[in-house]
């Protein structure tokens, strides 16, 4: 994440409507506003929207707002804005050409090229050197908010009371991601923080892991992403 966030912030001050700084600016929503990477088949035979075939009528930017308004997986309405200076002007700028989908490029022949899932893909392969996808977004979003809600239930008296707890937590996940719970915890959470909640030392081992050495070491992460990954690769060595 760290790799990623540093190169999108570079992408994203490259002059002129790029394919980078267009698939900069479609990666960075991927991560804030959670929203499914989507595909033009999908798209087709459902009637049902993610970021790469989202059309123009679904996103609305006044100033720096940009408001999302669409049909998603599963028919699930999305009505989300955000906030950001620098994407509002991007999403301005790819509306303002032609072409069937929103998010669109100049290619370097000077032909539109619209973006595609393969393009985001590609994209995060080439700024990572390894086969992080748009769907991991989701994935490590999931996985820290259910550490971080797990977190939230410290305490408790038996096995039974643990699994329920379990189960809030990744019901508070599943709403944030618009999926079933089922799906949220078999897909979108890492089943070490489960495994450490259930057995007591998830707490325990995430506490001890903030520090200043590496929270320098990750200055692209959030207080709460260093905790959780530390806790990660800590518990899958161990293992």
């Amino acid at each position: 994440m760290p790799t990623i966030r540093a190169q999108v912030k570079a992408d994203l001050a490259r002059r002129g409507l790029t394919r980078e700084k267009v698939l900069a600016c479609v990666v960075s929503l991927l991560e804030k506003t959670l929203i499914r990477v989507g595909n033009d088949e999908y798209a087709r035979a459902n009637q049902s929207y993610g970021l790469t075939t989202l059309k123009d009528e679904h996103v609305d930017v006044t100033g720096t707002t940009i408001r999302f308004q669409f049909r998603g997986k599963s028919g699930k309405a999305w009505n989300l804005k955000l906030s950001d200076r620098r994407l509002a002007r991007v999403i301005n700028d790819c509306a303002e050409i032609d072409g069937q989908e929103l998010f669109k490029y100049l290619h370097e022949d000077g032909s539109v090229r619209d973006v595609t899932s393969g393009d985001v893909n590609q994209y995060l392969r080439e700024i990572t050197g390894g086969e992080f996808t748009a769907k991991d977004f989701r994935t490590w979003t999931g996985t820290v908010l259910a550490a971080l809600a797990l977190r939230e239930y410290a305490e408790y008296d038996s096995d039974a009371q643990a699994k329920k707890y379990v189960i809030a937590a990744i019901d508070s996940v599943a709403k944030n991601l618009g999926n079933t719970p089922a799906i949220c915890r078999k897909c979108y959470v890492h089943p070490e923080v489960v495994s450490a909640y259930m057995d007591g030392s998830l707490i325990k081992q995430i506490n001890r892991e903030i520090n200043i050495t590496l929270a320098r070491k990750y200055e692209h992460l959030t207080p709460e992403e260093i905790l959780v990954l530390a806790f990660l690769k800590k518990r899958l060595n161990a293992g």
